[in-house]
């Protein structure tokens, strides 16, 4: 069986390095995969930007592989997918866990229109003196990968960095999901995208996929979210 080409896009604080365990398994399925660090994030030499930014730099990326590629963003990674389809062509939008936004939509701004649901993650935040937000090394661990070993959670806490906070209240533009398909992959146990909130936003998909799973399911599964993604890249 052959599939279509996959582009991975992190989520806030993070970087392509939460891929490396799905993408061995995707590799192993077949399944050709790409991912990028975000500008700032990573080893990515740029400086941190806004939601236009990462949107332009996956859009770049995208387009550099082809129209058939599968575009795949995890929880801000989805607002970033999001604004790259409606620049470039994509043959499938996947969110996990992810702001499926609409236009003129911004993270913070659908937080605060939907119904209240406080999450860890809160608690995990720190505000900077210039205009981003860290997270907490000791709290982030347990709440981002509540089954991996206390060392695995050390070592991934520890490589998480800046998120600049312009990302998060700038608006999405475009509405991509109007002519393209797009599949929603709804985490039940998440404790930093509300599964309540998801469902909104999953709803505004073609087609949900729920899982008994936490915040990072391909880290906590890789093996379940490669064959999930798999199918959906299947031609």
């Amino acid at each position: 069986m052959s599939h279509r080409p996959v582009l991975l896009i992190h989520g806030a604080w993070s970087g392509r390095w939460c891929w490396a365990g799905l993408q061995t398994e995707l590799e192993r399925l077949g399944v050709p995969s790409h991912s990028i660090d975000l500008p700032g994030h990573g080893d990515s030499p740029l400086a941190l930007g806004d939601l236009e930014g990462d949107a332009r730099a996956a859009a770049d990326a995208a387009a550099a592989i082809g129209s058939d590629v599968v575009l795949v963003g995890h929880s801000y990674g989805g607002a970033v997918i999001t604004g790259a389809a409606a620049q470039t062509t994509v043959s499938h939008l996947v969110y996990i866990a992810a702001f499926a936004l609409d236009d003129g939509e911004s993270v913070n701004g659908f937080l605060r229109a939907a119904p209240r649901h406080r999450v860890e993650l809160a608690d995990a935040i720190r505000p900077g003196e210039d205009g981003t937000t860290t997270l907490d090394p000791e709290l982030i661990g347990p709440l981002f990968y509540p089954t991996l070993s206390e060392s695995e959670r050390e070592a991934l806490a520890a490589r998480h960095s800046p998120q600049p906070n312009a990302a998060m209240i700038q608006a999405v533009a475009g509405s991509p999901r109007a002519s393209t398909r797009s599949t929603y992959v709804l985490c039940q146990r998440d404790r930093t995208v509300h599964p309540e909130h998801q469902r909104i936003m999953a709803a505004r998909c073609d087609e949900v996929i729920e899982l008994d799973r936490d915040h990072f399911p391909y880290i906590e599964d890789p093996v379940e979210s490669a064959r999930i993604i798999a199918q959906i890249a299947a031609l």
